[in-house]
C-alpha cells in the first residue's frame, strides 16, 4: 500500500457563509434592525480575538453569499459554541447559512525538512518548528481580500493520486510549492484538512491585497501537474475584510471598510503634533513627516552633547529632516523629525538611550502615536530575532529605511558556499521584495558572512528558513551573552577603496580599546570587492553605542562623503 504522509493538526476551522433576506430587511421597524445591527456588531467584536485562535469577517462578492464568518478555535466544542451563538442574535433572524465548510489547519510531511519534524517531533530546527506552527496555528494575515475554496485529489479508474508511491508524491507538491513561494509576500494561505468532516478533502483560504496576485497564482498553478492531473475543486468564494463596526455600513449599502475606520486605523489622536503644540515647540515639517519626543531628565548641556553625537549620524540619511534639543516649562525635550514612520521608529531605539530619558513618543505629525518607557530597547523587533538567532542568523532594520537585513556566519570554503547562495539567489530575485543577497569574506577571521535584504520583514523571514540551511553556519566566535552584532555596509567608490581600507585598519586599531568591544572584521564582497560589510560584535548595545557617539566614528562618517559611492547601512544585528 502507498505510505500515507504523516500530518500535524492545530485550529479548527468554520468558514460560515450568510446570505441576508433583503426584502425582510428591508420591511423591518427601525428599532428592529437597530437592534439587529447591535447584536451583530457585539457578536463579531467579541469573537475576534479569543484566547486562542481568532475570527473575522469578510463580504462576499456575488450571489452565493452576502458575508462570511471565518472563526479558528482550539477545539470542535469551541468552533461550536461560536456558530450557535450567532444564532442567538437578532441579526441571524434576517440572514440564512447557505454554505459552510468544517474543517483543521494542517501541516503534511512531503518535505524531507517536514519529515525531519515528523520523525524528531520538537525539532531543533528552530526556522522548521516556526513554519509548522505558522501553518497549524496561523495569524490572520493583514490584508484585504479572501479567496477560498474546497479541494480533493482525484481517484479515477486511470489517474488516482491515492495510487501513487510516495516520493512521486513528495515531488509533486515539491514543485507546486515552488510555484507557491513565487507569491510569498503576495498572497498568504491558510491550508485546512476536512477528511471526514466535511465534503472534499482539504480548503484552501488565500489573502491578498491586490485580488490579481490570487488569480495569477491560481492560473500558474492550473499548468501544475499535481494540479492538472489531480485536482478537483469545489465552489470559490471571493470577498474583501472588513471590521465588525462597519457591519451596519455593510447593510446600509455603503463602501467597507468605511473612511471612519481607516482614519480610526491609521491616525488615532492628534498625536505628537498635539504634544508639540502644548510644548510651544514649532517644527517645519514636511507633509507625512513622523516625529519622535524623548523626555529627559539630564542636565541640557549633558543632553545636547549627546544629540551632536547622533546628530551626525542621522544626517546621513536622506529620511532625516532635524533633530533638536528644547527647553520647554516639562523640562529637555528632544526633538527628531523624520520624512517615513520606519526611520522615526528606527531613530526612537537610539534616542531612547539618551542620558536621563524618561519616556519616547514616536509618531505621525498629523497623527497617531506610540509611547514606550525608555527603559525598552525600541522598536528592534527582538521577538523575531530571538527566533533568527536559534538558526544563527541575525537580522535588523538600516536606519531609515525600509528594508531588512539578514546575515548569517559560515566557516565552509568560500568556493563551497558561494554556489550554493548563487542558487539561493537566483530564487529570490523572483521576489520583488528581495534586493540582494550576497556572500562576504572576512580579511581578519576565517568566516565568511552570507547578506539577504529584503523589503519586508515577513519576507526575509521566509527567506532565513532557506539561508538556514546553508553549509557551514556557526555562531559569532567565542559567543557571549551581549549584544551581539553591529553590521555596517559600505559602498566606496572604487579609486578610494584602498584609501577605506587603510582607514578601517586604523579605526579598528582604536577600537580594540574601546570598553566592550569583542571583535571587528572587514568583510569583501566576492563578487564586489567595492562592496563592504563591516561586523563589529559589542558585549552590549551600551557600548556599541559608545562608538556611534564618539569622535572617532564622526570624523569616519564625515570624512566618507566623498569616497563613497552610495549612502551606508547601519544595522543593529541580533
Amino acid at each position: 500500500m502507498p505510505e500515507p504522509p504523516r500530518t500535524d493538526e492545530g485550529w479548527y476551522v468554520l468558514h460560515d457563509f450568510r446570505t441576508v433576506n433583503w426584502a425582510a430587511w428591508r420591511a423591518a421597524p427601525d428599532e428592529r434592525t437597530e437592534r439587529a445591527l447591535e447584536e451583530g456588531v457585539e457578536y463579531l467584536t467579541a469573537h475576534e480575538d479569543p484566547e486562542e485562535g481568532w475570527s473575522a469577517v469578510f463580504s462576499i462578492l456575488g450571489h452565493k453569499a452576502d458575508f462570511m464568518v471565518l472563526h479558528l478555535r482550539p477545539t470542535t466544542r469551541e468552533l461550536d459554541v461560536a456558530e450557535r451563538q450567532f444564532e442567538q442574535t437578532t441579526l441571524a433572524d434576517y440572514t440564512t447559512q447557505v454554505s459552510s465548510y468544517v474543517s483543521v489547519t494542517e501541516a503534511s510531511g512531503y518535505s524531507e525538512s517536514a519529515r525531519e519534524y515528523f520523525e524528531e517531533g520538537e525539532t531543533e530546527n528552530t526556522g522548521l518548528q516556526n513554519y509548522i506552527e505558522s501553518r497549524i496555528y496561523p495569524d490572520l494575515p493583514d490584508a484585504e481580500h479572501v479567496c477560498f475554496y474546497p479541494m480533493d485529489k482525484r481517484r479515477g479508474e486511470e489517474v488516482n493520486w491515492y495510487d501513487l508511491p510516495f516520493d512521486d508524491r513528495a515531488d509533486f507538491m515539491s514543485d507546486h510549492g515552488d510555484i507557491g513561494r513565487d507569491y510569498a509576500g503576495k498572497v498568504k494561505q491558510i491550508i485546512s484538512g476536512s477528511v471526514g468532516l466535511d465534503d472534499y478533502e482539504w480548503g484552501v483560504t488565500l489573502f491578498a491585497d491586490d485580488p490579481t496576485d490570487v488569480k495569477d497564482l491560481l492560473y500558474e498553478m492550473r499548468f501544475d501537474p499535481s494540479t492538472s492531473r489531480f485536482a478537483e475543486f469545489g465552489q470559490f468564494y471571493f470577498g474583501r475584510r472588513f471590521p465588525p463596526a462597519d457591519l451596519p455600513a455593510l447593510l446600509a449599502g455603503d463602501p467597507v471598510p468605511t473612511e471612519d475606520s481607516r482614519d480610526e486605523a491609521t491616525t488615532g489622536d492628534a498625536g505628537v503634533a498635539a504634544d508639540l503644540t502644548g510644548l510651544g515647540v514649532s517644527i517645519d515639517a514636511p507633509e507625512g513627516a513622523h516625529a519622535v519626543l524623548v523626555h529627559s531628565d539630564a542636565d541640557e548641556s549633558e543632553v545636547r552633547e549627546a544629540v551632536d553625537g547622533l546628530r551626525g549620524n542621522f544626517e546621513h540619511y536622506d529620511s532625516h529632516v532635524e533633530t533638536s534639543v528644547e527647553s520647554t516649562d516639562e523640562g529637555v525635550v528632544v526633538v527628531s523629525v523624520w520624512t517615513t514612520g520606519s526611520a522615526a521608529d528606527t531613530a526612537s531605539g537610539f534616542l531612547a538611550d539618551l542620558p536621563g530619558a524618561s519616556e519616547t513618543t514616536v509618531g505621525a505629525l498629523d497623527g497617531g502615536t506610540a509611547t514606550s518607557d525608555a527603559t525598552e530597547e525600541g522598536d528592534f523587533d527582538d521577538e523575531v530575532r530571538a527566533e533568527l538567532t536559534d538558526l544563527d542568523i541575525y537580522a535588523g532594520k538600516p536606519h531609515g529605511e525600509d528594508v531588512y537585513a539578514m546575515v548569517l556566519y559560515s566557516e565552509a570554503d568560500v568556493d563551497e558556499l558561494r554556489p550554493r547562495v548563487e542558487d539561493l539567489r537566483d530564487g529570490f530575485d523572483r521576489y520583488d521584495t528581495h534586493v540582494g543577497t550576497a556572500v562576504y569574506e572576512g580579511r581578519a577571521t576565517a568566516r565568511a558572512a552570507v547578506v539577504s535584504i529584503w523589503e519586508t520583514q515577513s519576507a526575509a523571514d521566509t527567506a532565513g528558513g532557506f539561508l538556514g540551511d546553508l553549509p557551514g553556519i556557526v555562531a559569532r566566535a567565542g559567543e557571549e551573552s551581549g549584544f551581539g552584532t553591529m553590521g555596517m555596509f559600505y559602498t566606496v567608490k572604487p579609486e578610494h577603496r584602498e584609501e577605506f581600507v587603510e582607514k578601517f585598519d586604523t579605526v579598528g586599531t582604536l577600537l580594540e580599546d574601546m570598553v566592550g568591544h569583542g571583535e571587528t572584521d572587514l568583510m569583501v564582497n566576492v563578487d564586489d570587492e567595492n562592496d563592504m560589510f563591516i561586523a563589529s560584535q559589542w558585549r552590549s548595545k551600551e557600548d556599541a553605542m559608545g562608538f556611534f557617539r564618539s569622535e572617532v566614528f564622526r570624523d569616519t562618517v564625515q570624512w566618507g562623503r566623498d569616497i563613497l559611492a552610495d549612502r551606508p547601512r547601519h544595522v543593529f544585528l541580533a
